[in-house]
């Protein structure tokens, strides 16, 4: 088979190669052209050179093109797959500072709360204007495979607004069920048969079933509490568990991030997270983690680059859905996974305009989504407050209305329940102030903001949160590789 791929933001360099020797795991896909596109010349040089030892190392005839003329990367393609972060980690940085003075802490910040929303108004303008191109000079009928986030806004933006063919993608429901699989004693992930439904980062296992037998919640409780590391990093969703009867697909941290009664209280922050890892609650966790890893990237490039001289084996293929659906919809054969999608219906108990996240079937005929889902009420409210927040959020960044913006700030779960609405207006007027140059939509809007920061009389404070880490240095760093491959 012969056809063209445009990945933008391809300067992802780590995700961009996973999904480019995903791709060459499908046999009849090692004839394909794939075009990389990012505003970062020095990264699209990195993952070029990468990409193009992988293709010489494995003899195939996969033709890699790097563009920073992003239409170039897009003219004739059949598939777009977009993983960009707009602003980088220089907006993202704020994202999570400017919400602390104002007593808000959040673990990641892309999703929804005041650092998800802010990011989908930087995010938003811009996949609009990668579905014009998509109109303009893709290939007829080409669809776009979303992995940025904040993922339902985006896809929202893109499907509403955009009018291009679009599908969004994440990997948090094959993370969970590889945990259930694991407290449960399968020999393998795929002895676990589950249904989740839900919305992206609020997705919910509401079936569950090990090799045929169904699996309860009193089990399932039991053997997460006695499982010796997720009892101690997971004790959020545990709870979460018990009292919802059904798993979150959701990280710890991220999970928090969404359901306010966790981490609305400094004092009360470290009952339901840990400090093993980033993703289980740390403050600015993603953003530290974010950081060390550009940083070291950086610095062992020429080791990147000599791991590409490696013959790809399709057994270690991962499990994100770009490659799979690629597959199914070139060759027939038919994949099944969770697809974030607008809802028509898919979730009874879910607005019909909502991006969703929900079981369907890949094949020739395309996405196809299993309907007449009915969420436990619990889930579906919590869902719904994140919705209503999206929604708002989506015509916000459209329209360039502030007014609307600080509206879906304070209906944020955590932020209301966090700050005062006079608080609201002042950290949005500072958001938007300080990351200015990321959004043309509120170009009006801020000589306005400027003015109400001057003579504000709301207070804030300098608070790195309740569980900061310091990000590691390069040295910090390879003496924890070193130790780690010591003790194994």
């Amino acid at each position: 088979m012969s056809f063209k791929i445009a990945i933008i933001g391809a300067g992802s360099v780590g995700f961009t190669k996973k999904l480019f020797t995903d791709l060459l795991c499908v046999p009849e896909f090692r004839d394909i052209e794939v075009a990389l596109t990012d505003i970062s010349q020095h990264n699209l040089d990195m993952i070029r050179a990468i990409l193009d030892k992988v293709v010489e190392a494995n003899g195939f005839r996969v033709k890699v093109t790097a563009h920073t003329d992003r239409r170039r990367a897009l003219e004739g393609a059949k598939y777009i797959i977009s993983c960009v972060r707009v602003g980088g980690l220089e907006a993202y940085a704020d994202d999570i500072r400017i919400p602390l003075k104002y007593g808000i802490d959040q673990c990641v910040g892309d999703t929804i709360c005041a650092g998800g929303i802010l990011y989908g108004q930087r995010n938003i303008p811009v996949i609009l204007d990668f579905c014009k191109d998509i109109r303009e000079v893709a290939a007829p009928g080409a669809k776009f495979l979303n992995y940025a986030n904040p993922m339902a806004m985006n896809t929202w933006a893109a499907i509403e607004y955009g009018k291009v063919d679009t599908v969004g993608l994440c990997h948090g429901v094959q993370h969970g069920a590889e945990q259930i699989a694991e407290i449960l004693g399968a020999n393998s992930p795929s002895e676990l048969d589950y249904i989740c439904s839900g919305i992206n980062h609020q997705t919910w296992f509401i079936d569950l079933r090990l090799n045929g037998r169904k699996i309860g919640k009193d089990e399932l409780v039991a053997a997460f509490e006695a499982h010796p590391v997720f009892s101690q990093q997971e004790k959020l969703r545990i709870d979460v568990l018990k009292r919802f009867g059904v798993y979150s697909t959701e990280s710890n941290g991220h999970l928090s991030e969404y359901l306010p009664w966790y981490r609305k209280r400094p004092d009360e922050i470290s009952r339901w997270i840990d400090m093993s890892d980033w993703i289980h609650g740390e403050t600015g966790g993603y953003l530290r983690h974010s950081t060390e890893t550009r940083n070291w990237f950086e610095t062992e490039f020429p080791q990147f680059l000599a791991s590409a001289a490696k013959p790809i084996d399709p057994a270690k293929r991962s499990n994100e859905h770009a490659s799979h659906i690629l597959e199914a919809l070139e060759t027939g054969r038919v994949y099944r996974g969770h697809f974030n999608v607008k809802n028509n219906g898919v979730i009874s108990n879910l607005p019909a305009d909502a991006i969703i996240e929900s079981p369907g079937f890949v094949d020739r005929f395309g996405i196809n989504m299993v309907s007449g889902v009915t969420l436990p009420e619990a889930c579906a409210a919590t869902c719904m407050a994140s919705i209503n927040v999206q929604r708002m959020s989506v015509h916000a960044a459209v329209s360039g209305d502030i007014d609307l913006l600080k509206l879906a700030v304070l209906h944020d779960p955590l932020v209301g329940a966090v700050a005062t609405p006079e608080e609201v207006w002042q950290m949005v007027d500072e958001m938007v102030v300080a990351q200015a140059r990321w959004l043309p939509q509120y170009a009006d809007a801020v000589p306005a903001a400027k003015e109400r920061l001057a003579t504000s009389s709301v207070k804030t404070r300098d608070w790195a949160g309740a569980a900061r880490r310091n990000v590691r240095s390069i040295e910090e760093l390879r003496a924890e590789k070193s130790a780690l491959k010591k003790a194994v």
